[in-house]
């Protein structure tokens, strides 16, 4: 029972961690255009 002492506050840090990791990709762009990405696998390159 005590080591739900140490559990729920890391939890919590843990969660607050991804989220902020996630605003900071959205609000740099990161999730923009991941339809183009998708595509630029499958095209030919130019300069190969």
């Amino acid at each position: 029972m005590d080591i739900l002492y140490l559990l729920i506050p890391f939890s919590v840090v843990l969660v607050l961690l991804v989220l902020m990791v996630f605003g900071w990709a959205v609000q740099d762009g990161q999730l923009e255009s991941l339809d183009r990405e998708g595509q630029r696998i499958l095209e030919d390159d130019a300069g190969a």
